[in-house]
């Protein structure tokens, strides 16, 4: 700008101030144009200041700027880009501006840069022409926008009486160096324009020395541009190459979405919105059909927004809402193309898409939405969606230059939003996977009371290879189960889960602890020969503990057998903690160790706490540390809720290793009282059945079952006769009443019963079939020198669920 050639001219189009700059673009001195018409270099105006003059919406835009063609003084003639501005003085007087330059004459450079942006593209430009004393004779409407200066309260006053407090001498100083000096200056300055006191901008000030006909001094010619825009544009591209890192922050497909359209407002769009396939946020893989389906095109998902006005509904449609696309909108052609649409001047007309979506078509009424562009985003030769740009508040439509930044900023953002695509899909997967390898809550029975706590070193997953369990067993009896694979995460969790089958399939069998982790151990190892053998390393068990407790509240005896994991901790009701002393055994694979059991009676109401080594152990703080504060916060108040005592020791010890799972398996124990269970030893002689059938109904009879005595006649005729018969040494006959009925009978045969089917000839076998029908679950078991066959029953208004 200052480079351009400036010129005054009156209503008539006659030149009534000349500039330096002016006689260097068309070669005739001052002296020979002022007094003359404009149109003696400027043909086109001849005609043209008459009709702005009268058209009102000339005047309402303040003026002309395109290219025409100019008269040099030497023949030739010039391609120059041109602005002719309107100028206001005293009572309504009016005046016009021409500012000049070669097209030609600019470098590529300059034509992509300020100049291109203040001249081509019709950047306003503020205008204040003063005279000698430097009092404001002219003006146009742009610089009050600039400044907020009324036009009224600045003609006929200089600068500090106008803008009081502003850079007054520093600017008048300038305008009397050029007055002197003939020559042009250029002043930079900040403020907030009146139309955006959001932020301040920054502002270049040309001042041109205006010449009359004998080329003395008229005035000077102030002309101040909004540098803003540049800046913006260079914001923008320094942005481009920081999107790697403003976008992709999380891992979440909506958060990446927010953050790409956060990105593109203001810099920009004045509103942009990120609109993906439904599956997306779900972690599945965009639908390859994005037919139309009846009225409406493909169901998106609006997954981020953005607005110069936050909060302004914008948009039919808010974040997380879906969005459907009718099928003649530009959405089908991009989502199935993969192709962008750039719409400069938005059409919403009658016949064209917009009219066919009336929702879209109200908020662009209403928002002034005037340009758009419409952006695939595509990752991994898949559409994800489609990101939208709209202008509504900046004037200057979209141009190719603002489509290829938009395509390059969604292509960076394409592969964060498809990374956080994949990972909820592998986040799901975990998820579901948790739910299925732990318990969703562990229940209290009759034999304990229970609560648990699971924290899994891979937070964003959610699961680990740590696992515990609570497994009910014949005869009131529960298992308790901590366990532990080396690793963490979904790979971890896995193992884990293999391990916890078949620990679950081995406690079904009532197998001894010790015995059961025998059998486990075996499980482990074959399990990793057929890992190795298929050449599948991922899920190979290399390294895995386990404890296994077995509590009989009948006997209040607890049995434990552990595989190289920490010992539990015993309180007992006064609060006295001990780490019972139990052979260690070796990890589970391992193999030719045995494992062995220790027996212990607790007192009811007895906390056992099972627990992990990442609950006690860090790399900073020894094992036996940890085992002691957790023995210490349980003592303190053995008596409160299992529930609080295990928040209180997650708080109790905050170091746990960020490297390693958690988890926490706390029970109280109760006892059944002697008049929930009769027993009685039987001889072995054919006529005690109906013996035992008599002793069974009378104390039914006392516990109030009296809705249980046939079947349960049946059940213990069934199992008595069985252990005469097919078993060997004095037979007992135990029933137990909890939230169950069990009825047990054994003998010292190690030969168990098995459920066959029988033939309509046969004479025996029916024993067992017959039991299973009239029963809840059936079983066997072996003790110590002891075989024992159970079944359970329902008690009248129960259905036993709460003991899956």
């Amino acid at each position: 700008m200052p480079d351009s050639a400036i010129a005054m001219i009156d209503g008539e189009g006659t030149v009534v101030g000349w500039t330096s700059t002016a006689e260097r673009l068309v070669g005739y001195a001052a002296g020979e144009m002022v007094g003359r018409p404009v149109w003696f270099v400027l043909p086109f105006l001849q005609d043209a200041l008459h009709t702005w003059a009268a058209s009102q919406q000339r005047r309402a835009r303040g003026g002309w700027s395109g290219t025409a063609t100019v008269h040099h003084r030497d023949g030739h003639t010039l391609h120059a880009s041109l602005r002719v501005s309107l100028l206001w003085g005293r009572d309504g007087a009016v005046r016009w501006l021409v500012s000049g330059t070669n097209i030609a004459a600019l470098s590529a450079v300059e034509i992509a840069g300020s100049v291109r942006e203040s001249l081509l593209t019709r950047t306003p430009i503020g205008i204040v022409v003063r005279d000698l004393e430097l009092r404001c004779a002219w003006v146009n409407d742009v610089i009050g926008l600039q400044d907020g200066v009324p036009r009224d309260r600045r003609l006929g006053r200089r600068l500090p009486e106008s803008r009081p407090g502003f850079e007054s001498e520093a600017f008048e100083a300038v305008m009397r160096k050029v007055l002197s000096s003939g020559t042009t200056a250029v002043h930079e300055y900040r403020a907030w324009p009146l139309a955006d006191r959001c932020r301040e901008h920054a502002f270049a000030v040309s001042f041109f020395c205006l010449r009359d006909a004998d080329g003395r001094p008229l005035g000077v010619c102030s002309m101040s541009v909004d540098l803003t825009g540049n800046q913006r544009a260079r914001e923008r591209l320094a942005i481009l190459t920081e999107a790697s890192t403003r976008i992709g922050s999380t891992l979440d497909v909506m958060q990446t979405s927010q953050e790409l359209a956060d990105l593109a407002v203001p810099l920009l769009a004045d509103y942009a919105v990120v609109d993906l396939a439904e599956s997306v946020p779900l972690g599945e893989e965009p639908a390859t059909d994005i037919s139309p389906r009846g009225e409406h095109g493909p169901a998106l998902c609006r997954a981020g927004l953005a607005s110069i006005h936050p909060g302004a509904p914008e948009s039919p449609w808010a974040r997380g809402e879906p969005v459907f696309i009718p099928p003649a909108s530009p959405w089908i052609s991009v989502l199935s193309s993969g192709a962008s649409h750039l719409e400069p001047n938005l059409d919403a007309s009658r016949g064209t898409w917009v009219d066919e979506d009336p929702a879209r078509a109200q908020s662009i009424r209403e928002n002034g939405i005037h340009s758009m562009m419409l952006v695939p985003i595509r990752a991994r030769r898949a559409t994800l969606g489609a990101a939208l740009f709209v202008r509504t508040e900046e004037p200057m439509p979209f141009q190719e230059d603002d489509l290829l930044l938009a395509e390059e900023l969604v292509t960076r953002a394409a592969l964060s939003l498809d990374n956080a695509r994949q990972y909820t899909r592998q986040h799901t997967a975990a998820l579901a996977l948790q739910r299925t390898l732990l318990p969703q809550g562990v229940r209290d029975s009759a034999a304990i009371e229970a609560a648990s706590r699971y924290l899994p070193a891979d937070v964003d997953n959610g699961v680990g290879g740590d696992w515990f369990d609570v497994i009910p067993l014949s005869g009131a009896r529960v298992a308790l189960v901590v366990g532990d694979v080396v690793g963490h995460g979904i790979n971890a969790a896995a193992t884990m889960g293999r391990l916890r089958t078949a620990m679950r399939t081995l406690a079904d069998m009532d197998l001894a602890p010790a015995e059961l982790l025998c059998h486990l151990d075996d499980t482990v190892r074959r399990q990793a020969e057929e890992d190795v053998a298929a050449g599948d390393g991922r899920h190979m068990i290399i390294g895995a503990t386990c404890l296994y407790a077995v509590y009989d509240p009948v006997t209040r005896r607890c049995t434990i057998a552990r595989a190289g994991h920490p010992p539990p901790a015993v309180v007992d009701p006064q609060g006295k903690v001990t780490f019972p002393d139990l052979p260690a055994g070796a990890p589970l694979g391992v193999g030719s160790v045995p494992f062995e059991a220790v027996e212990t009676e607790l007192p009811e109401g007895t906390l056992l706490a099972l627990y992990t080594d990442g609950l006690v152990e860090t790399r900073d703080r020894d094992i036996d540390v940890g085992m002691r504060q957790l023995g210490a916060t349980l003592a303190a108040q053995p008596q409160r809720s299992l529930d609080d005592l295990c928040s209180a020791v997650i708080e109790a010890l905050p170091a746990q290793s960020p490297s390693d799972d958690v988890t926490l398996l706390l029970t109280r124990t109760r006892a059944l009282s002697p008049c929930q269970t009769m027993s009685w030893d039987l001889p072995r002689d054919p006529a005690v059945v109906c013996s035992a059938r008599s002793l069974v109904t009378r104390q039914l009879a006392r516990w109030g079952l009296d809705d249980l005595i046939t079947d349960t006649e049946l059940i213990t005729s069934e199992l008595v006769t069985n252990a005469i018969r097919h078993g060997a040494g004095p037979v007992a006959l135990r029933l137990i009443k909890h939230r169950l009925l069990t009825c047990e009978v054994s003998d010292a045969s190690r030969s168990f019963p098995l459920l066959r089917h029988t033939g309509s000839t046969d004479e025996y076998g029916r024993g067992i079939l017959l039991v299973s029908h009239l029963s809840r679950r059936w079983g066997c078991r072996w003790t110590t020198g002891r075989k024992v066959v159970w079944a359970e029953q329902d008690l009248p208004g129960h259905d036993g669920k709460e003991l899956a």
